[in-house]
């Protein structure tokens, strides 16, 4: 998956020439949040890289909800709940998942 507006390093996805990762915009953008939203989240973002990284994660949705499982998945088993390890990411998380219609045969336990 390429894009102007992503790279992939460390195993992850992140804003093309940032430390903000796209984990942290689509869980945002999954809450429901404006992109100008987002912006005052991460004030170092440009609005076209907001814009951009939402573009991605729709046009490759599947691939990165299962990269964002797996993620979820990896911290689970590293034995620092991600809760400890990342509070901020984690609360995310949780809203996204409780405010997510579920998908047909899916459940968010």
């Amino acid at each position: 998956m390429h894009s102007e507006y992503i790279e992939e390093r460390h195993g992850g996805y992140y804003i093309a020439g940032t430390r903000v990762s796209l984990d942290s915009v689509v869980y945002s953008f999954n809450e429901g949040q404006s992109p100008e939203a987002i912006q005052e989240d991460f004030p170092s973002l440009k609005r076209a890289q907001i814009y951009g990284a939402i573009a991605f994660y729709l046009d490759h949705q599947a691939e990165i909800d299962k990269y964002l499982a797996d993620t979820e998945r990896e911290f689970e088993r590293n034995g620092v709940p991600m809760s400890e390890a990342n509070p901020d990411l984690w609360e995310r998380i949780l809203k996204a998942r409780a405010s997510a219609p579920a998908k047909q045969g899916e459940s968010h336990a």
